[in-house]
């Protein structure tokens, strides 16, 4: 079955469905009924290598036993189904007896079903749905591979459904990324708001590669760490993980601003750290407590910066997405972070991005920033990606893909500037370039308005970046001319 037959077949379905509104919770019931299908077929495998194994699960609740339709009349269907998932197996699935020494691949069927629900009235319809997702199967090596273009493809509808700030990360970004921070065997990879797994998806293609012996493997199984703090994308991201093979997913339901920066140890630090956190949130004053006064921000993405830097390892590398406005952003935090970064690590690399990039999702103007922990930053490059040719803009059918990365893949590891008359396409700047610019990052911009159509909330937050950015323009152009005129500032 094609990627958008199998998720256009569930969705009719479920359509006729009066339980279900809209097609994010039309993709959420598809996800968890997913889950328990990929996580029935690791099972199989699991018992197949390991003589003693035993499933978390009770018998009746393995998807073997009540989900599969074995055509002979006695497979529940209509009310016996819907009291069935509604009465036994949900509540079972929630109380699952886990504690600090069931093994991971164990304990995920907990934590993701704490807050899943079933939303079908129609016993009939969701018969119909669980034989669609049956005919998958997921013990085929190629068949389970092939379903993750399936897989991408559900989280973009899904994220086209949700707002809150959160968004789908292009593959493209996150291959982009992990290409130029090229992670290793035996490294490990971490994202600490890791949504979906885009990024720990990208970086297990990337060492998969590198895998040619058994302990290989057992690296490559222990190689991606991920925090989520939302229910949902916690248990999209755990199902992403299992469909790359990875047995014990390694990702953590919670808060990663929830711990004290200053506590953090050796074993709490990783060789990657790749992240596109949460833009425009806030945390309440309890969570801000947890760093140092002059790092205490009112913005979610700087707070993530910040744990980034306490928590990536002595000649570890990371690449972070951020918002134009963390760029120019010149409040006393902003300043105090990038102070920081520059004096702590080694900013080397911003990649300007053209607008659109997360269309449909934001169109928010966002930046790629990769720095060390080497050394002291010395030098900045800036490289500002231009719109393709033929573009004005990128969509959900005419997404960013990786060869719109090439020439800047290309430029990477033989850097010069190139500037044109009055246009910095790519440029690198010196350590006290910046900071005689008050630690102003908004360099190599792009040299003509773009066209944008914006959601009315993300227009009037673009407006207030505007704003801010026009203002202090306006501010500095008045100082000098009240300097030349010898007037008092």
């Amino acid at each position: 079955m094609s990627i958008s037959s199998f998720v256009k077949t569930l969705q009719n379905i479920m359509r006729n469905d009066a339980g279900v509104s809209g097609d994010a919770q039309r993709i959420e019931q598809i996800v968890w009924m997913l889950f328990l299908k990929i996580y029935d077929a690791k099972e199989e495998l699991w018992e197949f290598h390991e003589d003693n194994y035993e499933s978390i699960l009770p018998e009746e609740f393995r998807w073997r036993n009540w989900a599969v339709d074995a055509k002979d009349g006695k497979s529940m269907t209509g009310e016996q189904l819907l009291t069935f998932v509604n009465a036994e197996l949900f509540p079972t699935l929630k109380t699952l007896n886990v504690d600090e020494n069931t093994p991971i691949n164990k304990a995920i069927v907990k934590f993701a079903f704490e807050d899943a629900y079933n939303y079908m009235k129609d016993g009939v319809l969701l018969r119909q749905v669980l034989n669609v997702i049956d005919s998958i199967d997921f013990t085929d090596y190629k068949e389970r591979h092939a379903f993750g273009d399936i897989y991408e493809q559900i989280l973009k509808d899904l994220q086209a459904q949700r707002a809150s700030g959160e968004y789908y990360s292009p593959r493209a970004t996150t291959d982009f990324m992990v290409q130029m921070v090229k992670p290793q065997l035996g490294e490990r990879v971490a994202d600490f708001a890791c949504g979906t797994g885009g990024f720990l998806t990208s970086s297990l293609n990337y060492l998969e590669k590198q895998v040619v012996s058994v302990e290989d493997r057992e690296k490559y199984n222990q190689a991606v760490f991920g925090i989520e703090k939302k229910a949902f994308p916690y248990l999209l991201s755990i199902t992403n993980l299992l469909l790359h093979d990875i047995d014990n997913p390694t990702i953590v339901h919670g808060n990663s601003l929830e711990k004290n920066v200053r506590e953090y140890e050796a074993k709490d630090k990783f060789d990657v750290i790749l992240m596109n956190p949460p833009y425009g949130g806030s945390e309440k004053d309890s969570i801000k407590m947890n760093f140092p006064m002059n790092l205490r921000s009112s913005e979610t993405a700087d707070l993530f910066i910040s744990v980034m830097m306490y928590r990536l390892k002595r000649d570890g590398r990371a690449g972070v997405i951020l918002p134009d406005g963390f760029l120019f952003g010149e409040d006393n935090v902003k300043v105090a972070i990038k102070e920081k970064l520059l004096k702590d690590f080694n900013l080397h690399t911003i990649i300007r991005l053209p607008h659109s990039v997360f269309a449909p999702y934001t169109s928010i103007h966002t930046n790629m920033l990769f720095f060390d922990n080497t050394k002291p930053t010395e030098d900045v490059w800036f490289y500002r990606v231009d719109m393709p040719e033929g573009y004005k803009n990128f969509s959900k059918t005419r997404p960013i893909k990786l060869e719109h990365f090439q020439p800047v893949m290309d430029w990477w590891d033989n850097r010069v500037e190139i500037i044109n008359e009055r246009d910095e396409k790519a440029r690198k700047f010196t350590v006290q370039e910046i900071i005689d610019r008050n630690y102003n990052l908004d360099l190599c911009k792009f040299p003509q308005e773009e066209e944008e159509i914006l959601e009315p909330h993300e227009l009037i937050a673009h407006y207030i970046a505007d704003r801010t950015r026009l203002n202090k323009e306006i501010d500095e152009v008045l100082a000098e001319i009240q300097e030349m005129l010898g007037e008092p500032l």
